[in-house]
């Protein structure tokens, strides 16, 4: 069997966003009960030199914009890192999953050999479109989501695995 462009992203995608809001509900479902300020949460970090859990959403989310644009041959969206509440973020996330919807399976299986350019300051890196979901979207944005997750269970909320799969 094998895997098209549309299996191997979107599915993921949806399910990393759902682990998102869930551990992002929790956490501020932590913060009222604890009666804590919610920037004890927001810009957290598990180490100085790491994006604090707002930038870890935003970029977690980033990634999924760049994943699907790029691929079918879209610039790479520039997208606002102006969220500074729990609120903001749920909203970042579900504007998210209403872009993801505009990339069916029409619109990302066979996108597999297209040529895809990440350009950065001083550097550029090239990719398929096979090889940019798999070895560049999908593991930042598992990597991003994990953090998110990592920092709330360091800070004392009570997620479980099965919030950040999606399915708490």
């Amino acid at each position: 069997m094998t895997l098209s462009m549309y299996d191997i992203s979107v599915p993921s995608f949806n399910r990393s966003l759902k682990g998102l809001r869930n551990v992002l509900d929790k956490a501020e479902a932590h913060v009222t009960a604890k009666k804590l300020d919610p920037n004890a949460l927001l810009l957290a970090r598990l180490y100085p030199d790491m994006f604090h859990t707002i930038r870890q959403v935003q970029t977690a989310t980033s990634m999924i914009h760049w994943g699907c644009a790029l691929v079918v041959g879209l610039e790479r969206p520039d997208l606002p890192a102006t969220e500074a509440t729990f609120a903001d973020l749920q909203t970042r996330i579900a504007s998210t999953v209403e872009y993801v919807k505009g990339f069916g399976p029409d619109r990302l299986n066979g996108t597999e050999t297209n040529k895809v350019e990440l350009k950065f300051p001083g550097r550029t890196m090239e990719f398929t479109g096979h090889s940019f979901m798999l070895e560049f979207i999908i593991p930042n944005l598992y990597f991003h989501t994990a953090m998110t997750y990592a920092i709330m269970r360091h800070s004392g909320v009570e997620v479980g695995k099965q919030d950040f799969l999606g399915r708490g």
